[in-house]
């Protein structure tokens, strides 16, 4: 492990390291430093995320091209892991066929993101973000500083560009996801070799292609060094099991990452540069950091106060949302926390967003044919839980390599319009009420907590309000009359109570809650609207 003063000596002198031109765009005129108290003390959340609610993401790249899920160009390299199984069955041994090869063959040529911004709008998605550069290290618009990019691998298009055009024109506000400061310690697997078999020792594509090798070749002039990063941890010779190998790489370049690579400050200043060029060019309203905090010292923290800075450039104020996660107390609202795929068990003062996904983060395919998506109803219900929590939800919707979505996702998706278009009104530009709602369901707060769920109940009841008017999510439909304790006499008095594409609905209200009688056959989440609540 790299010593914290070492680090941050490095990082420094890597800034000042860069060259004229590179060092005025990460220092970019405005009041925001690269410092933590100065992203805390001019940051303010844009009433426009605060109103927002609910976006969809395209978290799309050549790790669909497999359908085999999430960290394919990772997993493909370690043998005997299923990933690499179908690596060799389908295109070959990793020391002929690597990922590079992959990322070339992602087509997009069905991609038609007109269409599927229509069903997103639909489904009630106010903004939308884009992958910009993910773990496998192939920037996905038009990069000025990497030469591996979705212009001259694979689609041969501006992916990036394209969706924010096209999220515009629909008047949604735009963002972009980066994943590429862990590239670096991700890829290692690349330059290992198997510890088994026919092949055992023979080192894979990444620890032998040169930028000389692509002579004649599609890739012509390009280094597979730069893609893969480099020698950083490199499994030693004599590893003679899968199983040893697996764990020397879980040890090693398995771990979650924020630090300059060993010995190379270039990777963090490239990251930097290829950061605010992708800022500059898309002037993306919302920026994703896959990271804990920020990544690389002060090279992070340059990031964003450049993007701040430039957002008052653009718009006269900080109008714009970077997110990252795992915040310590000194970085709290400076940034908006994401929390992936987990849980709030509480009210939060600030705005916060969790993001998940209807199956894997990279498309799946078997995840199509066993219908095991989550549905409608667990979206929905993730949806009303956050934002009474003042959170936002950020909902990947899997693509292929070619870039469809398949049936049963149209259907998820068709099943939220439903929905939108009769209680989008209990969403969008709602604020929480003096308590998120109450029930017998009891969340664990954390990340990557949502295999252990169980399901809501429907004594769970969520609440949101606008203006005078208060709303009662009830997450699960239910079939017998419900008591809502919080809305006692001691709460107000309440004047009418009407269920959302429905009618008045009776109620009776007492010391002890609000008991509402719903009517009998509902479907997802339904919502009442309360009305006249007032002190008695």
């Amino acid at each position: 492990m790299i010593g914290a003063g070492w680090q941050r000596r490095s990082v420094l002198a890597g800034l000042a390291a860069l060259p004229a031109v590179a060092r005025a765009q990460a220092t970019a005129a405005g009041p925001v430093q690269a410092t933590w108290p100065s992203l805390v003390a001019n940051y303010r959340y844009p009433d426009w995320f605060r109103d927002a609610k609910f976006g969809i993401w395209s978290h799309w790249g050549p790790q669909s091209v497999p359908e085999q899920g999430d960290w394919y160009g990772r997993h493909m390299y370690i043998q005997g892991h299923p990933a690499s199984d179908f690596h060799r069955k389908t295109y070959g041994h990793p020391a002929d066929i690597g990922f590079m090869e992959v990322q070339n063959r992602w087509s997009a040529e069905r991609w038609d993101p007109e269409g599927l911004m229509k069903r997103y709008v639909k489904a009630g998605a106010k903004y939308f973000v884009s992958l910009a550069c993910h773990h496998d290290n192939l920037d996905c618009y038009d990069s000025a500083h990497h030469g591996w990019n979705s212009l001259r691998v694979g689609p041969k298009r501006d992916v990036v560009g394209t969706w924010e055009k096209v999220a515009r024109a629909h008047g949604l506000r735009f963002g972009v996801s980066n994943h590429a400061s862990h590239s670096w310690h991700w890829y290692q697997t690349a330059y290992g070799y198997d510890p088994e078999g026919p092949r055992r020792g023979e080192r894979y594509d990444a620890f032998r292609l040169t930028k000389a090798d692509g002579a004649g070749k599609w890739w012509e002039g390009l280094d597979p060094q730069i893609l893969y990063t480099g020698k950083h941890m490199v499994a030693p010779d004599g590893i003679d099991t899968m199983q040893a190998m697996g764990a020397w790489h879980e040890q090693h370049d398995g771990q979650w990452l924020e630090t300059v690579p060993p010995g190379d400050i270039d990777y963090a200043k490239r990251w930097l540069l290829r950061q605010i060029d992708l800022v500059t060019k898309y002037k993306p309203d919302f920026c994703y950091f896959d990271n804990y905090e920020l990544p690389f010292g002060p090279i992070g923290l340059a990031a964003v106060a450049d993007y701040y800075n430039r957002s008052i450039g653009w718009h006269g104020k900080i109008d714009v949302v970077a997110t990252a996660k795992q915040l310590h107390p000194y970085a709290r609202f400076g940034l908006v926390q994401d929390v992936e795929r987990g849980f709030s068990d509480r009210l939060w003062d600030e705005p916060w967003q969790t993001d998940t996904c209807l199956g894997d983060w990279f498309y799946r395919r078997s995840l199509y044919t066993d219908k095991a998506y989550r549905s409608a109803d667990d979206v929905l219900q993730r949806l009303a839980d956050v934002i009474s929590k003042n959170g936002n939800l950020l909902l990947s919707v899997p693509q292929r390599g070619d870039g469809t979505i398949d049936s049963e996702e149209e259907k998820i998706l068709d099943d939220l319009a439903a929905w939108m278009a009769v209680n989008g009104e209990a969403v969008f530009g709602t604020r929480p009420w003096r308590s998120y709602g109450e029930g017998p369901t009891q969340l664990a707060s954390g990340m990557q907590n949502e295999g252990a769920f169980k399901g809501f109940t429907a004594q769970d009841v969520r609440f949101t309000t606008k203006g005078d008017t208060l709303y009662l999510f009830f997450l699960k439909a239910p079939m017998a009359p419900v008591t809502v304790k919080a809305l006692g006499l001691k709460a107000g008095r309440v004047a009418r109570a009407q269920l959302l594409g429905g009618a008045d609905i009776a109620f009776r209200q007492s010391e002890a809650g609000l008991t509402v009688t719903l009517p009998k056959g509902l479907g997802t989440v339904p919502v009442v609207r309360i009305e006249g609540l007032r002190r008695a």
